[in-house]
Formats: C-alpha cells, structure tokens, sequence
C-alpha cells in the first residue's frame, strides 16, 4: 500500500534570513511564547503508476503472435504498473508471471479460474486498483492513469463498457434445493477490459477470494466477466460506471474517429474471422506491416521507442 505523504518542513537556506542588527535586536527583545501553528490538511496523495495493478489473461497459444506483440509495446511501459500476466501451463522466470495452474480450455470454469487467481493476486499487492484486460487489448498507461484519478479508490468504482445495450439477466441458484430466483445487471466485458476500486474489491470478498469467484460463477452458471457484475451489482447494490473509453474486438473499431484513438484507455482488434476491425491510425507502419495497429499506436504515443521509424522515415525496423 501506498504511503500517505505529508508536506516536509524545511530549514531555511543560508543567507535568507534577517540581517545582523534584526538578528541582535531580536535576541534582545523578550521571549513570547511559541504560539502552535495550525494544523495542515495531509496532503492527498496523486495516484501514481504503481498504484494499479494490471492483469492481462493470456494462454500458451497466444504466446508468440499476442503476447511478444504486447511486451514489445504497451507492456514495456506500465512495468511500474505491476502488470501481471496470467496464463496456465508455462511458469516463466520474473515476478509478473503467473501460472495459474487452470486449464487452457476456454471453459466457463477455466475463465473463472484465471479471474480467481488475478483477484487473489490483486488483493495480496495492496494497491489501490485492480484492472483486467486481454491479450488482444492495447493499454494507454496514460490514459487509463488519468481516468483512475478522477476517482477514489476508496469508493465503490467499477469502470468498464458493456458488451449489450441492455442488463443480462441469469437464474441464481440457490444452495440446498431452494427456489431459484432471476437477477438482472450489467456487467463489463472483459474483452475490452474492466477496473475496480480497492474499496470494492474488498467488498466483494466473501463470493470472490480464495477460490469462493468459481463457487460464485456456479450459482450463475456464467463466466468471468459477468460474474464480476453479478457479485457487483447483484450481490453488493453497486454499479457499473459505463465508460466508452474501453474497446473489444466485438466493436466496430474502425468506426473509432482517428483522433480520439490516443485518447483511448484500451483497444483491440478483429480476429481470424474479422482481421479488418482495426483503428484507423496514419502513418507509421503500413497495414501490412502493422496488421493489428498496435506498433503504430505505440509509435504515436511513444516516438522515441527504439524500434519506431524516425520521423521521415517510413520503413520500420
């Protein structure tokens, strides 16, 4: 956890103070007593990069055409941000690397898995957000540091862009035999990337850590993502803050205006079945080049990455 940090008092600096005659006269005069200074307000601290801890699921598949393509880019830039990739299978060198030992089937039970283990992850780091994203989103460590602070973590924040125009609605299923009941809320996809305060991730223990996220997910009978609203919304009374700064692959992101893409918490782009849902972005890298617009977003917002072509030049290296 952050510390709180208060302003320090500092000495004065040789030569600043009173001349020699308002020194001795001073000496002369007789001691008042001190009179206690009021107290100042703690100065609040400003979120900074490693308050947020972000998780991006991941699996052995997409190692080399998602995640290299990600290390490379926006991953490089949030280290301080205690980016955590979760992925089954592999256990590689470095703290930030999980394997979460689920299995690599994309299953209901095995996304609640994985949303099992980043929430237990999260609590354990002490920081003040928790936000999930993809291995196919683009992260703009920036912007997303920027929307963050325009709330408190110790409030009940929950950020991110619904899939549907409308609530989901599921049968809660109840311990013992009991009487099911229907529920309806939102819930943020999690294809284009969702964040939570502290303060209510806290709250969400009881259905959430430890391995209770998967019990949770089986009243529902749904997968990671809307069980995080179900416990939100359903089971706690909070809700969905509807952001359109956070982008999936399931948008029609070439509809995105070309200049608000740097402006933009996350983004995405179109699989094997639809490759040509990409951002528009100018200049950079070609299409062909570039088939994700990732490398091209990144050179945008960081010029002077190794690996971008100087401005002129328009081949890439």
């Amino acid at each position: 956890m952050s510390r709180a940090r208060g302003a320090l008092c500092r000495p004065a600096s040789p030569g600043r103070g009173p001349g020699r005659a308002a020194a001795a006269a001073a000496a002369a005069a007789p001691r008042a007593r001190p009179h206690p200074r009021p107290a100042l307000p703690a100065a609040l601290p400003g979120l900074r990069p490693d308050d947020v801890f972000i998780a991006v699921k991941t699996t052995r598949k997409n190692h080399g055409p998602r995640l290299r393509l990600l290390l490379r880019t926006w991953i490089s830039r949030a280290r301080r941000q205690h980016s955590t990739l979760t992925f089954p299978f592999l256990q590689l060198a470095g703290g930030h690397v999980i394997n979460t030992n689920c299995s690599a089937v994309r299953t209901r039970q095995a996304l609640c898995c994985k949303m099992s283990v980043e929430y237990d992850k999260f609590i354990e780091s002490g920081r003040k957000w928790f936000c999930h994203v993809d291995d196919d989103n683009y992260v703009n460590p920036e912007s997303l540091l920027h929307l963050l602070s325009t709330f408190s973590p110790s409030q009940d924040i929950y950020l991110g862009r619904p899939s549907l125009d409308h609530p989901i609605e599921a049968t809660e299923r109840v311990q013992g035999g009991g009487t099911a009941t229907t529920v309806k809320f939102w819930f943020a996809t999690g294809g284009a990337g969702f964040c939570l305060s502290r303060g209510l991730a806290l709250k969400m223990s009881p259905w959430a850590s430890l391995g209770s996220f998967m019990s949770t997910a089986e009243r529902v009978r749904l997968p990671d993502d809307c069980t995080v609203g179900y416990i939100v919304e359903g089971l706690l009374g909070a809700r969905l803050l509807h952001s359109p700064l956070f982008h999936s692959h399931l948008e029609n992101l070439q509809g995105l205006p070309r200049d608000t893409v740097l402006q933009q918490v996350t983004l995405s782009y179109g699989g094997p079945e639809n490759p040509h849902n990409v951002v528009s972005v100018a200049g950079v890298f070609s299409l062909q080049q570039d088939p994700t617009r990732f490398k091209s977003i990144h050179c945008l917002l960081y010029p002077d990455t190794a690996w971008c072509p100087r401005q002129g030049d328009p081949t890439s290296r």
